[in-house]
């Protein structure tokens, strides 16, 4: 079957190299101070410094350095312990059994979730598991009823079925898994419960932070007098003159900017694989021959689309731009079919476009009002299109919009292309956690870090979520092979003047490790001139005097784009370095070396404060 044959293709990913913070505390292990009065609950004062570095000061307290060790050893235990073990002794506590029907109504979910305690529960029909509803979850639903002015009534009248998380995009841990990995795929994700499934398919349970945080604990740390008087009696009940802090002074400058609506400008490179001609894709240099390596754009099986519509909200009250963006790279395998890959992708592409230009003409009244569809919907849209319309094929996708009025990103992306987002974070003040570790401050010229990456999907590895379209619907056991619009990672970020949004195809993060595309970004910033020497206060400054740079922004904005698809290109060739792409397939015994050739598409969005043709912003410092 063409499907299972595309299903074997192999697609390689780019790695995450995983850096473990390891904090030194010493080894002596008594703590030293002077005893200088106690209060009514039996707590000690230091009036004195402890004497060299034997106790530890854990906020208004001395801890003793054994203290602190043993902690330590017990903290590391727990990350060893396997999730079984958890959720055994919480189903010895307390036993209830986390299922909602599918047809259960909002009302009945809030009901079941405070009874029980619940934090999520997973969703049944005909005693089989369909989904998974958190509590998180059910607020959202609300919400999106009185945003939409639902009566409350029919709110609650809602049906869990129609919101939850589908079965296929469900996140699940195996018992035997410790706890250490539990909490790390929680944190990745962002996720506050995890079902424990067992090696026979059943659920046997449901995880959250608080469960493992409770599994650490003994009783007597969690009640009790002592409990009270070492953990609680110092923080109970705040002061009728208790007042918000105003914002800290490095976020002021930032806040002041939320008032007023940002752009972006916008580029775009796009470079076929160095070995592609018109009849197909040869194997490796020798089999190329001679020629120049590739350049034309339309031997790609990348595609994209840039759309940007002027907009107003329901109201009328006043125009905003919407800009929408998306890439797609097309799978090369369906050549050998007789199947030109490119097709897919582009027709993909083009219906995405069309979608956001039909949806910005909708009438209310005497007045066009911007009907906003999200990523998601649109690539959901589009790919109804593209199967109507008999297109064969496969592709990967992204799809992002920037709403420049409330300074969000918002993207769905289905398979191994993505989405990174650049930003400079003064390292004195973000902490150590965000500094560059290779450099002492002095030597450091910026701070331009990596903010946010996508999540990427796979079916396993080298076989990433696609889009497809056979001619015909797939039968039931080949129903894997080809994903919806519905099984995308969907997600949103908050974007700041100054940002850096690079979305590309898998052949830019293959071939270029992140640390690599923040220095070219940066080299791009200080050619242009808009940071100097990693100096953010200046720069700040300048955007007080109402000096954005966006028209040399909007003119210099595609170089950037076409420096990291170069870049891509010739880690590509190179034999004597592994990328990203190389290392990754070792990591999974896979021998591999050098990088990865492959098409390559960039789209890069320079978030600034005035739109390109303002005057004020062709005047340089």
């Amino acid at each position: 079957m063409v499907t299972t044959c595309i299903a074997q293709q192999i697609r390689l990913k780019s790695s995450l190299n995983q850096k473990r913070l390891i904090i030194a505390v010493g080894n002596n292990s008594s703590s030293i101070f002077q005893k200088s009065h106690q209060n009514f609950s039996g707590r000690f004062f230091a009036s004195a410094e402890p004497s060299s570095d034997k106790a530890v000061n854990f906020g208004s307290h001395f801890v003793g350095r054994e203290d602190h060790k043993r902690e330590e050893q017990k903290r590391r235990r727990l990350s060893d312990v396997p999730i079984s073990d958890v959720l055994k002794a919480k189903h010895s506590f307390r036993w209830v059994d986390p299922v909602l029907d599918r047809d259960s109504t909002l009302k009945d979910a809030i009901t079941v979730c405070i009874e029980g305690g619940l934090s999520g529960m997973m969703v049944i029909h005909d005693k089989h598991v369909v989904g998974l509803i958190t509590a998180r979850d059910l607020l959202r639903i609300a919400a999106h009823g009185l945003q939409e002015n639902e009566d409350a009534t029919n709110i609650m009248e809602r049906i869990v079925g129609d919101f939850m998380t589908p079965i296929s995009q469900v996140i699940y841990a195996r018992p035997d898994e410790t706890v250490g990995m539990c909490r790390t795929i929680m944190a990745k994700l962002g996720i506050k419960c995890i079902p424990i499934l067992s090696r026979k398919g059943k659920v046997e349970g449901l995880i959250t932070s608080r469960d493992m945080s409770d599994f650490g604990l003994q009783a007597e740390e969690r009640g009790g007098k002592k409990s009270y008087l070492n953990n609680i009696s110092d923080r109970v009940g705040l002061s009728s003159n208790t007042s918000m802090a105003e914002p800290p002074a490095y976020l002021q400058a930032h806040l002041a900017l939320e008032q007023t609506p940002l752009h972006c400008n916008v580029g775009v490179h796009i470079l076929p694989h160095p070995f592609k001609t018109d009849n197909g894709v040869a194997f490796n240099r020798r089999d190329f021959g001679p020629d120049d390596l590739s350049m034309d754009p339309e031997w790609s099986e990348d595609a994209y689309f840039i759309n940007t519509v002027k907009t107003k909200n329901e109201k009328g009250e006043r125009d905003c731009d919407v800009v929408y963006a998306g890439v797609a790279d097309g799978v090369g395998s369906w050549r050998e079919y007789g199947v030109d890959p490119r097709l897919f992708s582009r027709k993909l592409m083009e219906e995405c476009s069309n979608i956001v230009d039909e949806a910005s003409t909708s009438e209310k009244g005497d007045e066009k009002i911007r009907n906003i569809n999200t990523p998601s919907e649109i690539l959901s849209q589009a790919y109804d299109r593209v199967k109507a319309e008999n297109v064969i094929g496969s592709t990967t996708a992204c799809i992002a919009l920037f709403d420049k009025v409330r300074h969000q990103l918002h993207f769905s992306n289905l398979g191994d292309s993505g989405i990174i987002v650049l930003r400079h974070i003064d390292s004195n003040i973000a902490g150590s956690l965000k500094r560059d570790k290779t450099k002492p401050r002095t030597e450091r010229s910026s701070d331009l870090r990596v903010a946010f990456v996508s999540q990427q999907q796979l079916l396993e590895f080298n076989h990433p979520y696609q889009l497809g379209w056979t001619g015909k619907e797939l039968e039931e056991d080949e129903s894997d092979s080809f994903k919806t619009a519905c099984d995308s990672c969907t997600s949103s970020i908050h974007i700041r003047r100054g940002d850096i949004i690079i979305m590309a195809t898998d052949g830019l993060f293959d071939n270029v490790d992140v640390d690599d595309i923040c220095s070219v970004a940066l080299e791009w910033e200080e050619e242009c001139g808009f940071i100097r020497s990693g100096d953010i206060i200046s720069r700040e400054k300048r955007w007080a005097m109402g000096n954005s740079l966006t028209g040399i922004s909007a003119e210099k904005i595609s170089e950037l784009a076409k420096r990291l698809t170069l870049l891509a290109r010739k880690n590509s060739l190179d034999n004597s370095v592994d990328s990203p792409f190389a290392i990754l397939a070792k990591e999974n015994d896979i021998m591999w070396s050098g990088g990865m050739p492959d098409d390559c598409t960039v789209v890069a969005l320079h978030v600034v404060g005035r739109e390109a043709g303002d005057t004020m912003s062709k005047t340089n410092m």
